[in-house]
């Protein structure tokens, strides 16, 4: 690779990076004590409008057609794919966190499953009792001090904190599906996994809707509980809540 080639590869790498960390450092000075506010919930709720309107056009109608015409082995198997993927990048930010024993533990299901279970299509650490976790660069950010920040909603995205918007930067840029180089293949990736993703939440669109008087802060109040206690690892007292 030339000198060229080699400046474009770790500019591409590095440029997410500095933008998530940018993005982070803004919600440490935006964020409050306790409980962090909605100071945009003006044009969060124009943007929830926009993103019902979308789901309801063209994410849900595919979610649907998704889940009706697939069988459930292939629904697995392809669940199972990009969340052994996703394990590498798990396991990452358990070191970050300093949580050792559980990014040992991320690359060896990451190991076992891309072998035995041929390629991730099937779980075959979680048969062997090797815990599943879900850890995120937002999470790590978290874990070493960095605030919430204001939330935020943002079409296709959803729902997000200042400091979850700059992780997700981070983790997009290190995302193996989004770097993979054949440009149809990736994209026909992506747009799978956000089927397969949209599919899996069509059980708590029901329950949301029958339980929610404003959709729009049942959403953001169970986002923020939620992160909370990721980022805590479940530990949540109540002078957090």
């Amino acid at each position: 690779m030339s000198d060229t080639g080699r400046m474009r590869t770790a500019t591409s790498i590095f440029r997410p990076l500095l933008a998530g960390l940018a993005l982070a450092l803004l919600a440490g000075c935006a964020s409050t004590a306790k409980t962090p506010a909605d100071p945009y919930e003006g044009f969060n709720r124009k943007m929830f409008a926009v993103n019902e309107g979308l789901d309801a056009v063209v994410a849900k109608p595919l979610a649907k057609g998704y889940d009706a015409v697939t069988p459930l082995p292939v629904k697995a198997g392809v669940g199972n794919f990009f969340g052994n993927l996703g394990d590498a990048w798990i396991g990452g930010n358990n070191l970050l966190q300093g949580k050792l024993a559980d990014g040992a533990s991320d690359f060896g299901r990451l190991l076992m499953n891309s072998t035995m279970g041929l390629f991730g299509l099937f779980d075959v650490a979680s048969e062997f009792g090797i815990e599943k976790h879900d850890e995120d660069f937002g999470q790590t950010l978290g874990r070493w001090g960095v605030g919430e920040g204001g939330y935020v909603f943002l079409p296709i995205l959803g729902p997000r904190t200042l400091r979850d918007a700059g992780g997700w930067v981070v983790d997009s840029s290190v995302d193996p599906v989004r770097r993979y180089d054949d440009v149809p293949v990736r994209n026909s990736a992506l747009g799978l996994r956000f089927v397969d993703i949209r599919a899996s939440l069509l059980p708590a669109d029901r329950v949301i809707e029958e339980a929610a008087f404003d959709k729009y802060s049942y959403i953001r109040d169970a986002y923020l509980q939620r992160r909370r206690s990721q980022v805590a690892d479940g530990r949540i007292s109540r002078q957090d809540d």
